[in-house]
């Protein structure tokens, strides 16, 4: 079984699936790609996503909001109201990026540090996204104690080091469809080292459609391709990938197997 940990449903555009969430879900099914962690960017939108994939018992949810959506002044209180409905296992995605949005790193910084208190407050695990800001991500999750619920450092593309740093305050690794990319040599050169009980793999779907599916609007069937690019590279079977990852997603969010 594969578990995709970290997608957009409601960013899908469904006309390429018969205007349809099921067939999605049933793409993904038919691959043996059984659990899905839809991942929120705005709070506005949070209550849309989540009636959406009401009617899927295997879509889990997020509640945050994306460094990049910092249009509104992120309220905790707000957050946390949102954040305790019952299908949220994780407060995210937040984060810092500043290869996009270098100007709004203090409004960023801001939101992260709530989106760390609140995830303590209800003990849930962070998604974390981050470009272009390795120390300031890693001195607000010291700084704020993210440590005390660890989580998930998703799509990665940062430095050994960082991963490194971050499993130390017992986060996990996630790899999306860019491990598969033609210049994603130094990702790959991470991916290879990463303990077995620390990787998980994603697809950040919509986007970031792994090979051989460039070009394509991703999905969560996709995850699988993102698997064997990662078995390839650690020389260690599919079936490891997919026992190993699914595994370390079971025991971040305490569910059952």
């Amino acid at each position: 079984m594969f578990i995709d940990s970290h997608c957009h449903l409601d960013r899908l555009k469904l006309e390429d699936f018969n205007n349809q969430l099921t067939h999605v879900i049933d793409n993904a099914h038919e691959v043996n790609v059984n659990t899905l962690l839809c991942v929120c960017v705005t709070l506005e939108e949070f209550p849309a996503m989540a009636e959406t994939t009401a009617a899927f018992d295997n879509v889990l949810l997020s509640c945050g909001a994306h460094p990049l959506n910092q249009d509104e002044n992120i309220q905790e209180s707000h957050l946390q109201t949102l954040a305790d409905h019952e299908r949220v296992i994780a407060i995210g995605e937040t984060g810092l990026d500043y290869f996009y949005a270098p100007e709004t790193r203090d409004v960023q910084a801001d939101s992260f540090r709530k989106h760390i208190r609140v995830a303590k407050a209800l003990k849930k695990p962070l998604i974390i996204h981050t470009r272009d800001a390795r120390e300031d991500t890693l001195t607000i999750m010291r700084e704020e104690g993210a440590e005390q619920v660890g989580g998930i450092l998703h799509c990665f593309t940062e430095s050994l080091a960082m991963a490194e740093a971050a499993i130390e305050m017992g986060f996990y690794i996630s790899f999306s469809g860019i491990v598969t990319f033609k210049n994603a040599q130094e990702l790959r050169d991470v991916a290879k080292v990463i303990p077995d009980d620390r990787i998980l793999i994603e697809t950040d779907s919509p986007y970031l459609a792994p090979v051989p599916h460039r070009g394509k609007q991703n999905q969560p069937a996709y995850v699988v391709e993102v698997a064997k690019h990662l078995a390839s590279i650690r020389g260690q079977s599919v079936e490891h990938i997919a026992k190993i990852t699914t595994a370390n997603f079971n025991r971040l969010f305490s569910l059952t197997s």
